[in-house]
């Protein structure tokens, strides 16, 4: 069989942009020609979205236990036939989305923790839909560390491009970040991004750590946390061997970091970076959940109710997941002398 990496992509929050997105992915020959894709939903929804999108990409529907890795075809679809398109109303968050949604990426999940896929990626989640369906669904990385039964340090990541963006916190109030930082938090933070990066390719990650609070603290006029946490942090990963600087005032360090200083940058708190990098390429990000033994990628923005059905969106984040997820996928295949 072809060499190319399975990747699992299962259809996100149907009343969004999802389904669409899902139908341009399959149509576009350069995804085709880096990995077969598995798409995960109901083909009713798909080619729904297919009509929207003025696509008419070729897939296989096939039996939901059967063998990936011996099915021909680029392109492959499970069909769980769990959804009728005409119950969902474009543009609200449902229990019925929310429900479609999270059965796709349990499968998905499923399928990467089994060895029956190399990657996974889904379209974008509406993360009130996902509570409908399941109340304690917290975010994307409990939930798949859940499924895929990973005992071990996860976390999301942000690339737009060559630029990277970790962070030490993520899902919490923000009255709660100052109390969860710890030098131990910091330096496994540390860890995971500069093994994810060398898993992308980049051979010796740069990594530029921001500090906590206005201008890194101002030699400890604005808060001690970069003199008592931050920097012993800091200092202790370059005795690892992690290419790690800082703290840095963390209004200036993407600047640095956008101008080639810095190939990632280290945020204590989720809006912290991610303001910056999707100011920098709002429709070009993506997610990538890291710590994984399969790449987890997804679009960065989110389910875009407002323009549902117009056949609009931008397919530049997912395409951007998508291939990300490959390239990931290969260079582990390849570095477990996989085919």
């Amino acid at each position: 069989m072809t060499s190319r990496p399975l990747i699992a992509l299962a259809m996100g929050d149907p009343a969004g942009i999802s389904p669409e997105l899902t139908a341009k992915l399959v149509a576009q020959d350069d995804i085709r020609a880096r990995g077969r894709l598995v798409v995960i939903g109901d083909r009713r929804v798909f080619d729904e979205g297919a009509r929207i999108a003025g696509v008419r990409p070729e897939l296989k529907t096939i039996e939901q236990g059967a063998d990936l890795r011996a099915t021909e075809g680029d392109a492959l679809f499970v069909d769980l036939g769990h959804l009728d398109p005409g119950q969902v109303e474009r543009g609200v968050a449902s229990l019925a989305g929310g429900q479609f949604a999270l059965a796709n990426y349990k499968r998905a999940l499923e399928l990467g923790r089994d060895g029956r896929v190399d990657a996974v990626c889904f379209t974008p989640f509406n993360k009130q839909a996902m509570r409908f369906a399941r109340a304690d669904y917290d975010d994307e990385i409990a939930f798949s560390a859940e499924v895929a039964g990973l005992k071990t340090p996860a976390s999301e990541f942000n690339v737009l491009g060559e630029l990277w963006n970790a962070r030490v916190t993520s899902h919490i109030p923000l009255k709660d970040v100052a109390a969860r930082l710890s030098g131990e938090r910091i330096q496994l933070a540390l860890k995971l991004t500069d093994s994810c990066m060398r898993n992308a390719g980049v051979a010796r990650p740069r990594i530029a750590v921001a500090g906590l609070n206005p201008h890194a603290g101002d030699g400890g006029n604005f808060g001690r946390e970069e003199i008592d946490i931050i920097a012993p942090a800091v200092a202790a990963g370059q005795r690892d061997g992690i290419a790690a600087e800082g703290p840095f005032p963390a209004d200036t360090v993407f600047l640095r970091a956008k101008g080639g200083a810095f190939d990632a940058v280290l945020t204590m708190y989720h809006d912290q970076g991610q303001i910056a990098m999707k100011l920098m390429g709002f429709d070009r990000g993506v997610t990538l959940l890291g710590g994984f033994l399969f790449p987890i990628c997804t679009p960065a923005h989110g389910t875009a109710y407002d323009i549902a059905g117009q056949g609009v969106a931008s397919i530049g984040a997912s395409r951007a997941a998508v291939l990300l997820a490959a390239e990931m996928a290969a260079r582990r295949r390849g570095a477990k002398g996989g085919v």
